[in-house]
């Protein structure tokens, strides 16, 4: 079974690093730096196989060309019709990529942007910027309905699947989550795990697709002390999840 670790970039991004146990070959996906993966490599002595794109957002691809010089005839995976030019192999919805001896099936996510894609299994998902340990992210080209949509899809994955994002925003997406629904037992004793493993300089990722339908505010959008606790200027009429949802997702911007 493939090894994950984290590589530290710029002050709150994870570059994942897929490593295969028996042999050298290492995936990195959305290395926005080089230089962090440079000397992971060369600290474990292992070799660049490749590199997963989960969408063209500078802080996710800045790295790509460097690695790139030092590694010149790796694939590197990603969305199609990505406004990132460096893909050298586009994947879309249902495709299915096998990276360290694994299979990976492609979800298209768009929301926070409308190129996003996941990389998920049943062991595993690589979330990029849309699915957060509780929170999620925001909707700079995508509507809400399309990110609640690529959500819900997401959710859908067992409840062992371990979710590996991007940025290290858990205690703040756990501020908010709590503002939403702060007589969740299971967030309350989240938190103070989160907090303890921040206080150590320990990642808080990867969380779990379970963990998240139970604390984060964004797959809860069923919830009746969710809806309770919108406020006033967001209380209307509300049909659908997806809308609840945007109204979510408009009280988290404004927090």
């Amino acid at each position: 079974m493939a090894q994950v670790h984290p590589i530290n970039a710029f002050n709150d991004n994870y570059i994942w690093a897929i490593c295969e146990p028996k042999n050298h070959a290492t995936w990195v996906v959305d290395p926005g730096q080089s230089q962090p993966v440079l000397q992971f490599l060369t600290e474990q002595k292992r070799q660049l196989t490749g590199i997963l794109v989960t969408h063209h957002h500078w802080d996710h691809t800045d790295g790509i060309a460097e690695l790139l010089l030092n590694f010149p005839d790796i694939p590197v995976y990603g969305p199609k019709d990505s406004p990132f030019k460096g893909i050298t192999h586009t994947l879309s919805q249902g495709d299915s990529v096998t990276i360290a001896g694994e299979q990976y099936t492609i979800i298209q996510t768009p929301g926070h942007t409308l190129d996003h894609i996941c990389y998920v299994n049943d062991i595993r998902a690589f979330t990029g910027d849309t699915l957060f340990s509780g929170g999620c992210g925001r909707l700079f080209e995508g509507t809400a309905e399309q990110m609640w949509s690529s959500l819900s899809a997401l959710s859908e994955l067992p409840d062992a699947c371990e979710v590996y994002c991007t940025h290290e925003y858990t205690l703040a997406n756990l501020e908010f989550a709590h503002a939403v629904e702060p007589d969740n037992s299971e967030l309350r004793t989240y938190t103070t795990w989160a907090k303890q493993r921040r206080e150590q300089e320990l990642p808080t990722l990867p969380s779990t697709i379970g963990n998240e339908r139970a604390i984060n505010p964004f797959l809860r959008t069923n919830s009746r002390n969710i809806l309770r606790r919108l406020p006033e200027s967001l209380i209307a009429p509300t049909e659908t999840q997806w809308q609840v949802f945007a109204k979510l997702r408009l009280w988290k911007d404004k927090f």
